[in-house]
């Protein structure tokens, strides 16, 4: 069987509505034998070149319909070579059902993912959160380019991913992307979730994660001692900007909270509890969980401060938050008043939290997991290795009494 192909995309100006827009059709030819659709799209007939089979101009609209055919070009051709890597008979109507969806088994991976994301776009606040949400959109980007740059293709058939594209995009997120091996490791994850649905839909005859292992690294989190606390805390600012900035950051070290859930932090978030101190009452923007934190001193001078702040009770926000662009760079500038040489960053204070404000003092680790909002133990354990500077301190107490 030949498996000449050949491709036409054409109008049928005769048939173009009111407005003299024509659908735009597709001609799949392949040994002789025809087979038709429409992709769906229309363009003024009067803005098609038959020749180029392209849209005319530069406007946005014809960008986006060349664009169209360009992607559709490159899956009939890699669904083509699908078809002849599996050795299977094939047809010009097979392959425009392909393209359409109607095989099944004919899928394509970025079809997959955006089909995945639409659905996790839609459960923001009740089965996801806006951040994981925003995390599979930048990993479908990553798969993308990834594939653009490998493959010369926009998308490739889901058959097509195996153990070497799994490993070669590992080694594209690292290299080209400049990811760390956590972040690296994190996004192929969420790849293999889709991979995941493919094969639970029998898109794919076998899971190509099957024999992928990776570890994520235990990484040492940075975080300010209680004289480089007291070293921000004292420095005499002038500018209003900074010192809101410095308040914020300081708010953030004595609650933990990050900086999605402190921007987000509402008047009605703080009530008083069953030991009539006031807390902080919300639910983590990451992860959805409860997050309850007494309010210490420090904490409530930064609230009371901004009571009267009028764009505040407007929006009925506790803090005037920044970008997180801006209060990191804010932050660094902080960092080099006060002569601390750290790479600070805003989520640094949540750190400090952790360790210098809550486990050095003898908080139960227990307790330090559940106002952090984590859902699991092990990613408070992280921050256990401060433990051993208390037992350090406790001990030269006992020390000095043997003395």
């Amino acid at each position: 069987m030949s498996h000449s192909l050949s491709l036409l995309f054409y109008i049928k100006k005769s048939k173009a509505d009111e407005y003299g827009k024509a659908n735009i059709y597709l001609r799949i030819t392949l040994a002789g034998k025809r087979a038709e659709c429409s992709i769906r799209r229309k363009v003024d007939y009067n803005k098609w070149n038959p020749k180029t089979q392209l849209a005319l101009g530069n406007s946005i609209q014809a960008q986006e319909i060349n664009r169209e055919i360009g992607i559709i070009k490159d899956k009939i051709y890699s669904l083509q070579q699908l078809f002849q890597r599996q050795e299977k008979p094939y047809t010009a109507l097979d392959l425009r059902d392909a393209y359409l969806g109607k095989d099944k088994t004919q899928k394509m991976l970025l079809d997959i993912f955006q089909e995945h994301n639409d659905k996790v776009e839609s459960l923001i606040g009740k089965d996801f959160a806006a951040g994981t949400a925003e995390r599979y959109r930048t990993c479908k980007k990553h798969v993308a380019a990834f594939i653009k740059q490998k493959y010369k293709k926009n998308d490739i058939p889901v058959q097509e991913v195996d153990h070497k594209f799994i490993t070669g995009l590992e080694y594209y997120l690292k290299t080209t992307r400049k990811c760390a091996h956590n972040s690296a490791i994190k996004y192929i994850t969420n790849f293999k979730k889709i991979i995941r649905i493919a094969y639970a839909n029998d898109w794919i005859d076998k899971d190509p994660f099957l024999n992928w292992k990776a570890k994520l690294k235990i990484v040492d989190r940075e975080f300010l001692s209680e004289e480089e606390i007291q070293k921000i805390m004292n420095l005499d600012l002038k500018m209003e900007r900074l010192d809101q900035v410095r308040d914020i950051f300081i708010f953030c070290c004595f609650t933990g909270l990050a900086y999605a859930d402190v921007k987000k932090l509402h008047r009605g978030d703080i009530s008083v509890g069953a030991d009539g101190e006031e807390w902080v009452k919300t639910k983590r923007t990451k992860t959805d969980t409860r997050s309850n934190i007494p309010i210490l001193p420090i904490a409530k001078t930064i609230i009371e401060k901004y009571e009267d702040h009028e764009l505040l009770k407007e929006k009925d926000l506790v803090l005037p938050v920044l970008s997180n662009q801006k209060m990191n760079a804010y932050i660094k500038e902080l960092a080099t008043l006060a002569g601390i040489t750290k790479n600070l960053t805003f989520h640094l204070a949540r750190h400090t939290f952790a360790t210098t404000v809550t486990l050095t003092n003898g908080v139960p680790i227990e307790s330090v997991s559940k106002m952090l909002g984590h859902t699991n133990l092990k990613t408070t354990q992280h921050y256990a290795k401060i433990l051993d500077m208390k037992v350090s301190k406790d001990m030269a107490v006992l020390r000095a009494k043997f003395k």
